[in-house]
């Protein structure tokens, strides 16, 4: 085997040496300041993340400014459904990205392989199952979410079409999650911005050129995710061992898999649980219409551009967490939580002031339909406004999944953000049938979740802190 090399702390920077070719996009996650290489990892991450909501925005805007308000309708009505199955899934890339960053962090570099190669086996496959699904299940879904007769046929459409795309979206992200653990944040962003491009040329060819509507959108979104997810696999294939791939060793390897669900799944089922509780709200949305549906779908873009400023610094507490918990540094791992759960609320609560200011400037952007705007404005007062909370429970819920604690932020979160709001429409909107009653229990819930989760965080990294001295000692 061979040598490993350490610096005085004991850590390990061997993984680093042997990536020199790529030293310009990894970023040492053990060794040295934790601050700039947060921010160096982090903000690739979230501008990439940024960019494809901007490109799917463009779908948004295109089908609203060049085809009609029931296209606009029926592509925002689908965001809710494609969010319950694919999240459930990339969620599970969690548990991929902790345990290599595990692994590095561990010295345990010849376990590596096999945790890259099941993750991608099982992307693949998983993203075949959720096509037929989708697929067999996109019309039953669409009604039962009441969507309105004038929407419904567009909305399926749409989301059949989508679909196709899934198994490419599985691999993006399970390929991703693996490039971060190690570090590696920018080449995910490489490929995000170039399949974005591409998803936002031609949305435009089109829908304004060959006059396609919904099923342009649809078919730009599917041909991005494709390039998407070969740009991603390139990479992959042309690095070096422990986190090489190779095609024809594409295997599942038990012990790993149930290693990676174990973390996973609570993460997955939790953002699937939580695309129920949107689907409920979505649902509840419905009820007042294709302008409400075109409102909503307006500004939930709002409140994801900074949503995912706060992403990028959730990878970052994952990977940077698991590797030095790992390399059994906690002193790092008390500093990641601080600098992450700061930098997450000042940059998310920065961006939603300049929307909030603006209102009416970025709403025009989307739509110029009088019907629609007033819902899309209320929904920026009183849910964007507050969004920068979401930081709490994000970074609290990613620090504990990265000291090995999945289970106990998932059952909070899904209390706090998606019973809850269950309840909020069952029992409040079902008798006061208003739009910003509706939205105003974002905000509440994610008070009440933020609270529990970071209670629960401060509680158990006692214990496996604790854990970890006992171990040294």
């Amino acid at each position: 085997m061979q040598e490993i090399k350490k610096n005085e702390a004991g850590t390990d920077r061997a993984f680093y040496e042997k990536h020199k070719h790529h030293r310009g996009v990894k970023v040492d996650m053990i060794n040295g300041s934790l601050l700039g290489p947060i921010i160096k990892f982090a903000l690739p991450v979230a501008l990439g993340a940024i960019l494809q909501q901007l490109f799917n925005a463009v779908d948004v805007a295109v089908v609203g400014r060049f085809a009609s308000s029931e296209a606009l309708a029926a592509v925002g009505s689908n965001t809710a459904v494609i969010s319950l199955f694919v999240n459930l899934f990339v969620g599970i890339s969690i548990g991929t990205s902790v345990m290599v960053a595990r692994y590095v962090g561990m010295e345990e570099k010849r376990r590596i392989p096999a945790v890259v190669h099941t993750s991608m086996l099982f992307a693949v496959i998983a993203g075949i199952l959720l096509t037929g699904i989708i697929i067999a299940l996109s019309g039953s879904i669409l009604r039962l979410m009441g969507s309105p007769d004038d929407v419904i046929d567009l909305a399926i459409l749409y989301l059949r079409i989508y679909a196709l795309g899934v198994p490419f979206i599985m691999v993006y992200n399970f390929g991703a999650a693996i490039l971060r653990s190690v570090g590696d944040s920018r080449r995910p962003l490489y490929c995000l911005v170039l399949s974005g491009v591409l998803n936002a040329c031609l949305n435009l060819f089109f829908v304004i050129v060959l006059g396609m509507s919904v099923s342009g959108v649809a078919l730009a979104t599917v041909i991005s995710n494709v390039l998407n997810a070969a740009l991603t696999v390139g990479f992959l294939i042309r690095e070096s061992d422990p986190i090489k791939l190779e095609i024809r060793k594409l295997a599942i390897d038990r012990r790993e898999l149930v290693r990676i669900l174990r973390i996973g799944v609570p993460a997955g089922l939790q953002s699937a649980v939580f695309s129920i509780s949107n689907i409920t709200i979505q649902s509840s949305v419905n009820s007042f219409g294709a302008a409400a549906i075109a409102g909503t779908a307006v500004a939930i873009n709002f409140d994801s551009f900074a949503y995912f400023l706060i992403t990028g610094f959730v990878q970052a507490a994952v990977s940077f967490i698991g590797q030095n918990y790992g390399a059994g540094r906690p002193d790092r791992c008390k500093k990641i939580f601080v600098i992450c759960l700061l930098a997450a609320l000042l940059s998310s609560f920065t961006l939603d002031m300049i929307f909030i200011s603006s209102k009416g400037f970025f709403i025009g952007l989307f739509t110029k339909d009088a019907a629609v705007i007033p819902y899309a404005a209320e929904r920026v007062r009183q849910v964007t406004t507050f969004q920068c909370l979401v930081s709490t429970y994000e970074i609290a819920s990613a620090c504990l999944r990265g000291l090995g604690y999945s289970l106990t932020p998932a059952i909070l979160i899904v209390f706090g953000t998606c019973i809850l709001r269950i309840v909020w429409v069952a029992a409040v909107i079902s008798t006061h049938h208003e739009y910003g009653l509706l939205v105003s229990i974002y905000p509440i819930t994610w008070v009440v979740t933020g609270t529990m989760v970071l209670v629960a965080y401060f509680i158990l990294s006692r214990k496996a802190y604790a854990r970890l001295k006992k171990q040294k000692a």
